[in-house]
């Protein structure tokens, strides 16, 4: 059953123009951010698996502060990056 979005026309125009440069069409654009985009329930499903793979496979730990630790060294390591990239430019 086909169902209507109500956003408004900037929102509506920024999907128009996303979906022209995608070659395809606003309702395909917005069924794959849907089918592809996870939930926070699927998210934490994903985590726990991982967590017990990385235990049962390599005898490593994941808690809530490592987890936090390798977030900060990435988002540190992105910023060097594009850091590095604007005073290259």
């Amino acid at each position: 059953m086909d169902t209507t979005i109500k956003v408004d026309s900037k929102t509506r125009d920024r999907l128009a123009v996303l979906a022209e440069a995608h070659r395809t069409t606003m309702r395909a654009l917005i069924e794959e951010f849907a089918e592809s985009t996870l939930t926070p329930a699927e998210l934490k499903e994903r985590a726990d698996h991982t967590a017990v793979y990385l235990a049962e496979h390599f005898g490593v730990t994941v808690t809530d502060e490592s987890s936090a630790e390798v977030l900060r060294a990435v988002r540190s390591q992105v910023v060097a990056h594009h850091a590095a990239d604007q005073s290259a430019a």
